[in-house]
């Protein structure tokens, strides 16, 4: 047992323990239970009218809401001081207040956005028949609400926390969202399995993916000494109006163009400019783009 132990320590090698111990306090990265916890509440906070209790009243909503967002508060500057003692943070206690204050500030914004994405989904699917029914049962509504909540606290500078929180999603609706993306309102993601965004991508208003698109990096920039630089734009921008079918593949930080169709299959390494139309059939543009096609 004892030579387990010995070797055990020198796998870990010194650099990881002098780090790990250098943390005064209690050392506990944020919990995914935690947070998972933290999420269903704000939802019932952003919705109370479709996720709060089933005895819940007009003239009780905003007790219910104000109360419910305490809690969620309040479990969310634990999970974050966590976060922050490990990162050495002077004041962790203070500042993971002050992040949580934040993402509260920005709750109404992030309802309005999201009021937007459940519209476009309304309006891009044929299917869906209620606004239930898109909270319910769209996995890409389950993967933005997560996102949006998780991009404020990247921003704010929790970002393992965002983190957790991204993969909780991913876990859920098999949608990779990094918290790092921004996305613009109207963002529709249709059946949602497989897509995958990376953390520097930039996409605009109404912007509708299919399944397994990805927006991913072709290379990673590195420095001098060969290490990857971290936070480099590496990921696509994409415009406003843009629709990418089921399969897309693109890569690098390219533009897509307002307004352009990226059709199913396809593997994109180059800008388009607005407007176009990119087909898998030799992965060219054409003038001509069935719509629907390469579902």
């Amino acid at each position: 047992m004892a030579s387990v132990v010995d070797a055990l320590r020198e796998s870990r090698g010194p650099e990881e323990d002098e780090a790990f111990w250098a943390v005064s306090g209690r050392r506990e990265p944020p919990t995914r239970d935690g947070l998972e916890g933290i999420v269903h509440a704000l939802r019932q906070v952003l919705f109370p009218e479709y996720f709060g209790p089933p005895t819940l009243t007009d003239r009780g909503v905003d007790y219910f809401v104000g109360h419910t967002l305490d809690v969620a508060l309040r479990g969310l500057m634990i999970e974050v001081e966590r976060e922050l003692r490990l990162k050495h943070d002077e004041d962790p206690k203070a500042r993971a207040t002050d992040i949580a204050g934040g993402l509260a500030d920005r709750l109404p914004e992030i309802r309005r956005a999201l009021d937007t994405d459940i519209q476009a989904a309304f309006d891009g699917d044929p299917a869906a028949k209620s606004i239930l029914e898109i909270l319910l049962c769209y996995p890409g509504l389950t993967a933005i609400l997560h996102h949006r909540l998780a991009h404020v606290l990247f921003e704010l500078g929790a970002m393992l926390s965002a983190r957790v929180i991204s993969e909780v999603s991913h876990s859920i609706t098999a949608i990779d969202i990094h918290p790092g993306a921004k996305i613009g309102p109207s963002f529709f993601i249709d059946h949602g399995t497989g897509v995958v965004i990376g953390e520097t991508t930039v996409i605009g208003s109404r912007v509708r993916l299919y399944q397994g698109v990805t927006l991913g990096a072709r290379n990673f920039p590195v420095d001098a000494s060969g290490r990857i630089v971290r936070g480099a734009p590496r990921h696509p921008v994409v415009e406003d109006d843009v629709i990418i079918y089921a399969g897309a593949t693109v890569l690098g930080r390219i533009s897509i163009g307002r307004g352009s169709v990226i059709g199913g299959s396809v593997w994109l390494t180059e800008s388009v400019p607005a407007g176009s139309r990119v087909t898998q059939a030799q992965s060219r543009r054409s003038d001509s783009f069935a719509d629907g096609g390469g579902i």
